[in-house]
């Protein structure tokens, strides 16, 4: 089939495998070009066919000569459809892995199940026998129990009173007001269930309880805290909540890890495109402006720049810089200086839908966007009949 982009509101419906092959080979390279840096060995990673769970995984592989095993819930094609981003995106890293021979083996599932941790705990035991990292990388919108089978589902709302903001149509290239009512009681909770820290404890509880857990273990967690303009939304939100979870669970398990010479952390990353966030209201307005900036002053990464400088510059450098004061290591260094956050507090109010391409980076936020789904790729031809 020819396949072009469908897009549906903030969702592409269609992925291109030979765009997705090309994007995870530039990631290959960029981490090929930086050098050999030391890491971990073994490392499951929860969440590895997209964003910052697919670029650890080719971090730490071509990086640092890690086998790993790969937890992800994607779509195969069929007659009517393409795969999933994800799929072709597992597929291709696992062929180049393999080419290179590095190990690298895959489980497709619902990582909230506890049929997902058996499954995952079995291949440790039988290939590995223990576990030097765990990463949980997981962006799922609902989550159902694996205990007591509610099915819960996030959203992203202010909490308290009602937020009234300026967002972008990213793809119209209109800016407008937009209204958001504050969440439920119920729905801040269903929201923690889904996107905050009590999964990645399951899966710590159960592999340690399995034994699986090597000394020195460490497991990392991705977040994202965001400038003050995008708080009440974000920081301050129904997301903010989970997040909050998120690191009070990573405190615990902290405690826990210490039986191991162990550490449980909290990353807090760059803004980047990714499908989860290009739903957030606010935010894609925010991010177009601070590309534009952080291209301008040569401080731009995407995925794969943040988790080389994670793995290689923090977690495992022989003299990792310190924590923030609230125990998070920050990888939002750059993005958080003040005089680039200072330019976006400057432009915000300026910008109109007449002004938006010439005062953001529009057309890098939609160009990114495209990517995800393996298209707007140089030599590549998207009218070729493809199959998928």
């Amino acid at each position: 089939m020819i396949i072009q982009p469908k897009i549906r509101g903030f969702i592409c419906a269609t992925a291109h495998p030979v765009g997705c092959r090309k994007a995870v080979e530039e990631q290959i390279n960029y981490v090929k070009a930086k050098g050999k840096f030391n890491g971990p060995q073994r490392v499951l990673i929860i969440g590895a066919s997209t964003g910052y769970g697919l670029a650890s995984r080719i971090a730490l592989t071509f990086g640092a000569g890690a086998k790993t095993i790969g937890i992800a819930y994607e779509r195969e094609a069929d007659d009517k459809r393409t795969a999933s981003p994800g799929w072709y995106n597992t597929e291709a890293f696992t062929e180049f892995a393999h080419r290179d021979g590095y190990y690298a083996k895959n489980l497709m599932g619902d990582a909230f199940s506890q049929e997902m941790k058996e499954q995952a705990a079995a291949l440790i035991r039988q290939d590995w026998q223990q576990v030097d990292l765990i990463i949980y990388s997981l962006a799922s919108p609902r989550r159902v129990h694996p205990i007591t089978g509610q099915v819960h589902s996030s959203t992203l709302k202010p909490i308290d009173k009602a937020f009234t903001g300026k967002t972008v149509d990213v793809f119209r290239g209109e800016v407008k007001e937009i209204t958001l009512e504050p969440a439920t009681e119920e729905e801040i909770a269903n929201t923690v269930a889904v996107m905050g820290g009590e999964d990645w404890a399951m899966w710590l509880d159960f592999l340690a309880k399995e034994n699986l857990l090597a000394e020195g273990i460490k497991t990392v967690a991705y977040s994202y805290v965001g400038p003050t303009l995008t708080h009440a939304i974000y920081k301050e939100g129904t997301i903010g909540k989970a997040k909050e979870h998120l690191k009070m669970t990573s405190d615990q398990l902290d405690q826990q890890l210490k039986a191991y010479k162990g550490e449980a952390i909290v990353a807090v990353n760059k803004a980047v495109v990714t499908q989860a966030s290009a739903a957030i209201p606010v935010v894609p307005l925010y991010f177009a402006i601070l590309f534009k900036i952080m291209k301008e002053k040569g401080l731009h990464e995407g995925c794969i720049e943040q988790m080389v400088r994670l793995f290689k510059e923090n977690l495992y450098a022989t003299h990792p810089p310190a924590r923030d004061k609230e125990g998070y290591v920050r990888v939002d260094d750059w993005e958080m200086r003040d005089e680039i956050q200072q330019r976006v507090v400057e432009l915000w109010p300026q910008i109109t839908t007449d002004n938006l391409l010439q005062l953001t980076d529009i057309q890098g936020y939609r160009d990114d966007f495209y990517r995800l789904f393996g298209f707007n790729f140089a030599g590549i031809d998207y009218e070729a009949d493809v199959n998928p």
